[in-house]
């Protein structure tokens, strides 16, 4: 009998085809670019506010206000250096003055010292009787008598007494006290200085 029986295809001996999917389209892949961009946005987003919360953390306080003084104030400190100017002048100037020797004039001259109070000095270098009736008042007069021109010579208490005819004088301003004298002996200016009384004419 005829073998009927149908022959067997042979295998291709070549490499199967590759079965290749579906492709994506242009629609896909955009949708994949926005949400991976959405995503380093969002990252980035987090980053930046974790920066900021810390940047506030790390800022300091507020320093305090401060208020300006009253105008009473700022008068008296700005009237201050004047006030201190001033008395640097006055200062210096006292001091200046004080440095300073003082001039004394020219004339016959005794120690303020050596004139007691309430009576007198009469002067052997010159014609003069010094006197100071009181503390810090001092005189000056002639020490000439008035009655004959004898000199004067001596102070008896409150009295400028002269020996030739017994003439007396007040030392407070001169005056004839006891005649035979009639006229007070002439008087002249004095000036205390460096401890000095000088009379000056």
């Amino acid at each position: 009998m005829p073998d009927r029986t149908r022959p067997v295809p042979a295998e291709p001996s070549g490499p199967e085809p590759a079965v290749e999917g579906p492709r994506p389209g242009p629609d896909t892949s955009s949708r994949r670019t926005l949400l991976r961009a959405a995503g380093l946005v969002a990252l980035a987003g987090g980053g930046a506010t974790l920066a900021a919360c810390s940047a506030e953390a790390e800022v300091p306080a507020p320093a305090p206000a401060t208020t300006a003084p009253p105008p009473s104030s700022a008068a008296s400190s700005a009237s201050a250096p004047a006030s201190a100017s001033a008395s640097k002048s006055a200062s210096a100037s006292t001091s200046a003055t004080a440095s300073k020797p003082a001039v004394v004039p020219k004339g016959p001259s005794v120690a303020a010292s050596e004139v007691p109070v309430g009576s007198g000095v009469i002067l052997d270098d010159a014609d003069y009787v010094v006197t100071q009736p009181t503390k810090g008042e001092f005189r000056a007069f002639s020490k000439i008598c008035t009655h004959n021109g004898c000199s004067v010579s001596e102070i008896s208490g409150r009295e400028i007494v002269c020996r030739c005819h017994g003439s007396r004088f007040s030392v407070e301003d001169g005056s004839v006290v006891r005649r035979p004298a009639s006229k007070p002996l002439a008087e002249s200016d004095v000036t205390v200085v460096g401890g000095k009384v000088v009379v000056t004419g």
